[in-house]
């Protein structure tokens, strides 16, 4: 009975050690080489623990359910993967398809949405168990499939996005995940990226076939697809694309857009009032992500190879670039902590990652990651479109 009741205190005492936490100040950050994650806080700026097993991370998205619980991380190999951010725990993973890049969660948070390369198109999956529900092929001519990019959550269980092939955007409901319902549109040549306001608004798909933009009035799109931004590197000749701009890395910052420039050396700034381009900023390279600090007032942006090692800060109420930094090696991700006082930046060739504060811009912190890529917050899971 006393090696019982000792027994007994033992467990209590142990349970009353384990201190209950919140997520909000959790992240993901991709290992992209090693198949793994590494999980961080950011209120005292260190790594708590890495989860492996997740296959090919060399091209990968995470999203998060609405408490920051849990992680899906979505992988070019097709697979996705449910991480347990408070276990620190690898809960299940399934290969969903033979070759995909990102996926999203619905506004309820019981549906993951995956979008596919091969085959083309997306499925839905239920969160809780990533058992398959149903999937809307993304046929658009006899036998051919067009690889989606640019998948995107929306209000009322809908989500949008690209064909590349088809040059199309389509708008899937889900209300009834058994049955989906979609619409197209015709968009463009060669949607590669997109992007959907913060208000949920506007889906917005850059055209790599043509100079414009093809926007999508999610309150009205039987109005269909419209082109902002025309022409506006006609008569230019344009410098080798090295790397693709990431749009989902579009910023809104008042009432501007910002956008990176297809194989030049300039963010383009346009009203969101008129769609019309208000001026362009001078870089000092091809503009990979152009992001927004939560607040609006800065805009950090970071460069294509050969300008990969360095990051510049713009300011929104000049439009002029306040601070380059030299920040390492390979430079691929930022994600601002949730009220913006600091930023983490990834540098995948020097293995680290580095906290900045936003303010002084002052390097605070110095992370050991396996070559690291994307860095994802756990408050994307209260924004629209993460």
């Amino acid at each position: 009975m006393k090696i019982l009741m000792t027994l007994c205190l033992a467990a209590v005492l142990n349970g009353c050690a384990s201190t209950p936490r919140g997520t909000h100040d959790l992240g993901l950050i991709v290992e992209r080489a090693s198949g793994s994650v590494a999980l961080v806080e950011t209120s005292k700026q260190s790594r708590l623990a890495r989860i492996e097993g997740l296959g090919d991370l060399s091209h990968a998205h995470i999203t998060y359910s609405r408490d920051g619980r849990y992680g899906y991380v979505f992988g070019r190999d097709g697979g996705l993967s449910k991480v347990d951010l408070l276990k620190q725990i690898l809960v299940r993973r399934i290969i969903q398809s033979g070759n995909a890049i990102g996926g999203a969660i619905s506004q309820d948070g019981k549906l993951i949405v995956a979008q596919n390369y091969e085959p083309g198109g997306i499925k839905i999956f239920d969160a809780d168990t990533l058992d398959l529900i149903s999937e809307v092929p993304a046929y658009y001519a006899a036998g051919q499939r067009a690889k989606v990019v640019g998948l995107a959550d929306l209000p009322n269980q809908q989500f949008a996005y690209s064909l590349f092939e088809a040059g199309e955007i389509w708008l899937t409901d889900l209300s009834d995940p058994l049955h989906p319902k979609t619409q197209r549109f015709a968009a463009g040549s060669q949607p590669y990226d997109a992007m959907v306001t913060p208000d949920g608004r506007y889906y917005i798909a850059g055209l790599f076939g043509e100079d414009a933009l093809a926007m999508l009035d999610l309150w009205k799109p039987e109005d269909g697809v419209k082109k902002i931004l025309g022409g506006y590197g006609r008569g230019e000749v344009a410098l080798p694309v090295y790397k693709m701009p990431h749009l989902r890395g579009w910023s809104m910052a008042g009432q501007d857009l910002f956008l990176p420039a297809i194989g030049r050396h300039e963010v383009l700034v346009a009203s969101t009032l008129s769609w019309q381009e208000k001026t362009r900023i001078p870089v000092q390279g091809q503009p990979v992500f152009v992001m927004a600090q939560p607040d609006g007032r800065q805009i950090w942006v970071n460069f294509a190879f050969p300008d990969n090692d360095k990051v510049q800060v713009i300011d929104v109420a000049t439009l002029q670039v306040i601070q380059t930094l030299n920040v390492g090696k390979a430079v691929l991700h930022m994600e601002f902590t949730p009220r913006g006082e600091s930023v983490w930046i990834s540098a995948r060739d020097d293995n680290r990652v580095s906290v900045y504060d936003t303010r002084h811009f002052q390097r605070l912190e110095t992370l050991d990651i396996q070559q690291p890529s994307g860095i994802f917050f756990t408050n994307r899971s209260g924004r629209i479109g993460f």
